[in-house]
This record gives structure tokens, sequence and C-alpha cells, in this order.
């Protein structure tokens, strides 16, 4: 896509991190710009911030989690704008802890956000961009997905995370494969970004009641995870505006893979030797061994 003037963009998580910065680009190339969240006042925050930038704004609080919510943001956004050209399903949190100590409401709030949330996603906007594409020769549609670099690999003792993410990856990866078979006009990108300083890391705070277990405390896992992850993204030195400028130069160029760190991808490359010599998975921590040691010591300990 060479021109966004006129057109229109659909972003979940648009409150804050990379959907807020991604509406920010949308809005100065002269997008429409439907903004999704399910923060309230962050949400009234970011829509008074796009609107002023010159741009027409619809703020739709939103649980991506829930199908009927994301029906009701795809038909409030035909009805305002139309079909929408650049689809972000970006929604998402973070959980981290051994794999066994997830509880079930756990597993039923990270799946719901970050997995079902791409799926109502795709679900409810294809197949409308898929009916502008067949009575317009014209038209050029994208939806891009918020995976992550643990969607390609898996960095122990974030489990639950890890899965939701390797499932949107398959997912991506599955529709740019239908998209093709159907249409030139419509295209799919997935996003794996590394540590971003993007608030991901402080998602509990809009983590709902019925997903919450009254009176069970975080494990030791749970809040080494935390710790670690709160350091590792807080101390991101790429920001959500480059890795945005990278989503939009990925849209121009129909590039599927987006990586905010390319650097990284040496795990993947050793993942994938894992599994065509079939050996057992790779000690993570190989090139940084001090890390694994601290990570074992603190979950070993026995206070």
């Amino acid at each position: 896509m060479l021109d966004f003037r006129g057109k229109t963009a659909v972003i979940t998580g648009a409150a804050s991190g990379f959907g807020l910065e991604a509406a920010r680009i949308a809005a100065r190339r002269g997008m429409n710009v439907v903004l999704a969240d399910v923060q309230a006042d962050a949400l009234e925050r970011a829509a008074g911030e796009v609107g002023a930038l010159g741009t027409r704004v619809l703020p739709r609080l939103t649980d991506v989690s829930r199908g009927a919510d994301v029906e009701a943001l795809g038909a409030a956004t035909r009805e305002r704008f139309g079909v929408p050209h650049f689809v972000f399903n970006n929604a998402g949190v973070g959980a981290g802890g051994l794999i066994w100590e997830h509880t079930v409401k756990e597993w039923e709030w990270v799946l719901g956000v970050n997995l079902m949330g791409v799926a109502h996603g795709v679900r409810v906007f294809a197949p409308m961009m898929l009916e502008a594409a067949r009575t317009d020769p014209g038209y050029e549609g994208h939806i891009v997905n918020t995976a992550s670099m643990a969607g390609v690999v898996n960095p122990p003792n974030m489990g639950v995370y890890n899965v939701s993410k390797h499932a949107v990856v398959s997912l991506s990866e599955t529709l740019y494969q239908d998209l093709a078979l159907v249409t030139d006009q419509v295209h799919a990108h997935v996003l794996c970004p590394y540590f971003v300083p993007t608030g991901i890391h402080e998602s509990e705070r809009n983590r709902p009641a019925t997903h919450r277990e009254p009176g069970v405390a975080p494990t030791r896992s749970q809040q080494v995870a935390k710790a670690m992850i709160d350091k590792a993204v807080s101390s991101g030195k790429v920001s959500a505006a480059q890795v945005m400028q990278l989503v939009f130069e990925a849209m121009r160029d129909n590039r599927f893979y987006i990586f905010s760190h390319p650097q990284a991808l040496g795990g993947v490359r050793t993942r994938m030797e894992d599994i065509v010599q079939q050996r057992n998975p790779t000690d993570p921590f190989a090139e940084r061994p001090h890390i694994g040691a601290e990570l074992r010591a603190a979950l070993r300990r026995g206070d």
C-alpha cells in the first residue's frame, strides 16, 4: 500500500504501546482511525490526541476476547467509514511463570486476548475486506497481527505467553496462505517484536475480575518472571514508534514477517536446527549463562 490518505485503519490495543503509535502514524498519513481498547480512560485520552492530528476518529470500548465486542466493532467501522484497509489485531497481555503453575483463569485470560482477539479480528474483518476486493479492483487491504519473538522461540518461564504467541504466528501464516488462494488484493503480516517499552509488562491493570483467582498469590516463578520482564521491557532500546514505522514499511513492500530485532533471529535458526536435526532443545542461555544461572538459582531457592 503506497497511498494511505482517505483510507481507514482499525487498531485494537489502541490506547497505548504499538496501537497508539500505529494510530499516530495512520492519522499523520491522512487515514480515518478506529481506536479499540478495553481501558476506557486511556482510550478517551488516545482519541483526543489522535483526533487533534486532524483526522476522523472512532473510539470503541472493546474487549477483543469477546466475539460480540469485535463484531460490534466491525459493524460500527463499516457504518462510519466503510470497509477498512488496515486492520491491526494488536491487543495483547503478558504473563509469566512455570507452565504448570498457571491457573485455568490465567490460561483463559491470556489465550482469550492474545489468540482469540486475533481470531475474532480475522473472522470479522477478513470477509469484509474480501467483499470489497471482489467489488473494487482498486481496493487493497492489509491485516497485521501482533505476535512476538516468543512466537518463534520458547523462552523458559513464559509458557502461557509463548503458547498464545506461537498460535498467532501459525494463524497468521495460515491466513497469508489462505488469502493467496482467493485474492491478490488482501494481504497478511505478522509482527514479532522483542523487548520494546510498550506497557505490556503492566497488563495486569486490565485483567478482569472474572479472570482472577481470589486469594491466590503469585508463585515464586511468576514473581521472578514479572521482575525479569519488567527489567527487559523497560530497558528496551527500540521504541514502539520505530517498530510501527517497520509495520507501515512492510505494508508498503508487502513483506509478511516483521521483526523489531532481526539480530535475535539466531535463536530462531537454532530452534529450527534442533527440529530438523531431531536434537533436544538447545539451552536458551548458552550464550548468556549468567542469566540462566540466576534464573535457576531464583527458582530453586527453598525459602
